[in-house]
């Protein structure tokens, strides 16, 4: 700063020196402008190897949560909370002693009430802890408990952030073996605060296999490495339809993209989910196929997909 100090008053001296006719030629201007550069730089370095040793937020269990389990995307529109809801329903039926948690973090677009039938205002316990809305066993948490069902959520990142940190802490989970979230699509503000801020057992990736889809369903993996969250898998929704009336198999958004995705980034590909029609129907009525229709081909998909889930979970722990 000294230095710094020194060489403003020699800059102020050099510009009363030419006012005065006395000029010190531009070789003189160039050489204090350069070390002033050189002064600002070795500053800036400096201020940012403080900011680097501050280190990144310390990360905080929920309370009472045991593992958190993330499902991501890096695109929407393929299938993400359904797979999500699923899953948790998938973990539950899988292990009926199991508790299994499920929490909306897509503020902007909450779909958790309309696929769990859920509608309300949480409730307060004694300790102003918002109790969750509950349906076929799994408690919910979502921001569309909270606001009506069609204004439109304008807020800026700061806000946002506080939404999700109420989500996260000041939500009364009980006692939970897994706690499901189902993240926005992309690589934003929300996955960066959750991954450090909370200890994530894993990430699901979802993904068509449309290369479109695996495009930003790869930054969406690269993005949980970055910031040290085991990636346990790829989920290759809408991996096929079959006709119902001739049976006959189509690749609509192509032939096993998650899968070579998968074998690229070195995860495994937890299971394929079919395009069905009783999906879409059944997630619109806020009836899961996984409680809805469970001896259903489509149900049992997700149940494998669950139980691909909790191995790669016993893996990455041990």
């Amino acid at each position: 700063m000294a230095q710094l100090s020194r060489l403003s008053r020699l800059l102020r001296a050099s510009v009363h020196t030419a006012g005065t006719g006395s000029n010190p030629g531009p070789a003189c201007c160039v050489q204090l402008t350069r070390c002033q550069r050189s002064v600002d730089s070795k500053a800036l370095q400096e201020r940012q190897k403080q900011q680097m040793a501050k280190g990144l937020p310390k990360q905080k269990p929920i309370s009472g949560v045991k593992q958190v389990i993330v499902v991501a995307s890096g695109k929407g529109g393929v299938g993400k909370s359904t797979t999500a809801v699923n899953l948790a329903l998938g973990l539950l039926a899988n292990d009926p002693l199991k508790s299994v948690g499920l929490l909306d973090a897509d503020v902007y677009g909450p779909s958790i009430p309309k696929l769990m039938n859920l509608k309300g205002n949480p409730e307060l316990n004694d300790h102003n802890l918002m109790i969750p809305l509950i349906n076929y066993g799994v408690p919910c948490m979502s921001m569309g408990f909270l606001v009506d069902d069609v204004a439109p959520i304008v807020w800026r990142g700061l806000m946002v952030m506080s939404a999700i940190e109420r989500l996260l802490r000041q939500v009364d989970w009980g006692s939970l073996d897994y706690l499901v979230v189902d993240m926005p699509p992309g690589t934003g503000d929300v996955q960066l605060s959750i991954s450090q801020n909370v200890p994530v057992a894993g990430a699901v990736i979802v993904s068509t296999p449309q290369d479109i889809a695996l495009l930003d369903a790869r930054r969406g993996a690269e993005m949980f490495k970055k910031v040290n969250v085991p990636v346990l898998g790829l989920v290759q929704n809408m991996s096929v339809f079959q006709c119902p009336n001739c049976h006959h198999q189509t690749h609509i958004f192509g032939s096993d993209g998650a899968r070579q995705l998968a074998d690229t980034l070195g995860v495994r590909l937890l299971g394929d989910v079919p395009l069905h029609l009783n999906i879409r129907e059944m997630s619109d009525r806020g009836k899961p196929v996984v409680v809805s229709s469970p001896d259903s081909p489509e149900a049992e998909a997700y149940r494998k997909v669950a139980s691909a889930v909790v191995q790669r979970l016993e893996e990455v722990n041990t």
